[in-house]
C-alpha cells in the first residue's frame, strides 16, 4: 500500500500551493491587522487571534509573486513553526487533499533563489501540480531581513 499525505491546499495568484495538514493550526476569513513599522515587506502585520498574538506574512511577497490586486482581501492559513504560530496570507483557501507518495517530483532545476529553498517539490494531480511549501522556510524571516539589509 502507497504512504499517503495530506495537505492543506490555498491558491497564490491562480497557482495551488500545500501545507502539510499536520502543521496547519486553523484556517480563517481577512482579520484586521496591525501594521509593523520597520518590519520586513513580507510581514503585513499582527493579528490578534483570540488574545494569541500572530505574525501575518503574505505569501505573495514571500514567494516573489504578483502584489495582491487593491481590494482582495486575503484569507488566513495559520500554521505552527519553531517559533509558534504565523498566518500567511493566501487569496484563497482551497481543500484537504490526499496524495500518494509517487505522485511527488522535487523542484525543477529552473526555480532559482530563495524561492528554490520554500517549495519542497511537487504532487502531480490529475488536473494540475500542487506546490508544497516548506512551513519553516516560509515563516523564516531571518534571510528577508539579510537581504533588507544588503539592500540598503
Amino acid at each position: 500500500m502507497a504512504h499517503t499525505s495530506q495537505f492543506c491546499t490555498f491558491y497564490l495568484d491562480k497557482l495551488l500551493f500545500g501545507v502539510e495538514l499536520k502543521g496547519v493550526q486553523e484556517v480563517i476569513r481577512s482579520l484586521d491587522m496591525t501594521k509593523v513599522p520597520l518590519a520586513p515587506g513580507v510581514v503585513r502585520g499582527l493579528i490578534n487571534l483570540r488574545g494569541q498574538i500572530v505574525t501575518a506574512v503574505d505569501l505573495r511577497r514571500r514567494l516573489e509573486l504578483e502584489l495582491r490586486p487593491e481590494g482582495m482581501l486575503a484569507m488566513n492559513v495559520v500554521v505552527r513553526s519553531q517559533d509558534g504560530a504565523v498566518s500567511l496570507l493566501v487569496d484563497e483557501i482551497g481543500d484537504v487533499v490526499e496524495v500518494e507518495e509517487d505522485s511527488f517530483e522535487p523542484p525543477p532545476e529552473t526555480l532559482r533563489g530563495s524561492v528554490r529553498t520554500m517549495i519542497l517539490g511537487v504532487h502531480k494531480l490529475n488536473d494540475r501540480l500542487l506546490h508544497v511549501l516548506d512551513i519553516e522556510k516560509a515563516c523564516q524571516m531571518t534571510d528577508v531581513a539579510e537581504a533588507a539589509a544588503v539592500g540598503r
